[in-house]
């Protein structure tokens, strides 16, 4: 057996929780008596809390929590797990208390000279708590729970178009989470086809009575992202959109959400996009305005004159707005 099975073989001894000896191990396992101390030796210092007891009745044994713990994580794998933990707290992560207690357990099953270690790789990444209102968890328990015992849930959702909530019953399909927000996918009973709902947009949640089959295979993701970047029907109706500029912004914008998945050819000086006409005559505009001079179009001509519209309608938008303050005042 290779050096690490014979180590899991011991530990899985161990794990019984009964004391065992050296030689019971050394027969079980056919190997030198000699080798069964090394092994030991090298499961105590990465971390496994094994107790020796000497004498005539002595033996090793684990200690008890121990046996609930992970096992043989290095230290590269509990960082690894607990910046994750960290980042999904961050993101309003609807587990916190199962998430607190894991990381718990990776840190206290560890040595002196691990936890050393992977304090100082969790002080060199730190993550910024994000602006703004988190997502209500218990809504997201809730949801959660829909989708794995299938059970339609009463919500009541507020809409950027309705000023007053409205109840909808749904029948929960999967959560994700994109762009700082908490989705929920869903079929809605009322408009009998599935939609995206945002989380935070939930007021209250309330399981019903009635039950739903999850259609498979389904994808949240795939879903959600298809929602949002639908695929065109005509691929001839696609027309090339070319920006030149620097490079920095070139490559910050073919890695924008909405136009990486428009990219056809980049270079060291130009990106080229395939987009419907009207999609981006509708969205580009807007994206390219925060960049500035730093970036410049190239071709079609419809989309410089819909950036110079765009911006004369800034201009006009300020202009009527100094007017009004000056006679204000």
């Amino acid at each position: 057996m290779a050096k690490m099975d014979n180590m899991m073989a011991i530990l899985w001894m161990l794990h019984s929780g009964k004391r065992v000896t050296a030689k019971h191990i050394s027969e079980k396992l056919e190997m030198n008596i000699r080798t069964v101390y090394r092994y030991i030796d090298a499961l105590s210092a990465s971390g496994v809390p094994i107790i020796a007891d000497p004498g005539h009745h002595g033996g090793y044994t684990l200690l008890k929590h121990f046996i609930e713990s992970p096992l043989l994580f290095d230290v590269d794998e509990k960082t690894a797990l607990l910046q994750a933990a960290d980042l999904a707290r961050q993101a309003g992560y609807f587990s916190a208390e199962a998430l607190d207690r894991a990381a718990s357990k990776l840190t206290l099953h560890s040595n002196q000279e691990q936890e050393k270690r992977i304090t100082e790789h969790l002080e060199g990444l730190e993550v910024l708590h994000p602006i703004g209102p988190m997502p209500s968890k218990p809504i997201l328990k809730e949801m959660e729970q829909g989708i794995l015992n299938g059970i339609s849930i009463d919500i009541e959702y507020h809409t950027n178009r309705e000023e007053q909530p409205k109840h909808r019953i749904v029948d929960p399909y999967g959560i994700i989470y994109w762009n700082h927000n908490w989705y929920v996918i869903a079929f809605c009973q009322l408009r009998q086809d599935i939609r995206s709902f945002r989380v935070d947009r939930i007021s209250s949640v309330t399981h019903t009575e009635m039950t739903f089959e999850r259609p498979e295979p389904f994808s949240a993701g795939e879903f959600f992202m298809n929602s949002l970047l639908p695929e065109a029907q005509d691929q001839d109706a696609l027309i090339p959109f070319v920006l030149g500029g620097k490079a920095s912004a070139l490559d910050s914008l073919c890695q924008h959400w909405f136009l990486a998945h428009h990219v056809k050819e980049r270079t060291s000086t130009a990106a080229i996009f395939l987009l419907e006409e009207e999609a981006m005559l509708a969205y580009v505009p807007y994206l390219l305005l925060p960049y500035g001079k730093s970036v410049h179009v190239l071709e079609p001509f419809s989309l410089k004159q819909k950036m110079i519209e765009v911006l004369q309608e800034l201009i006009q938008y300020y202009q009527a707005e100094n007017f009004t303050d000056s006679r204000c005042q």
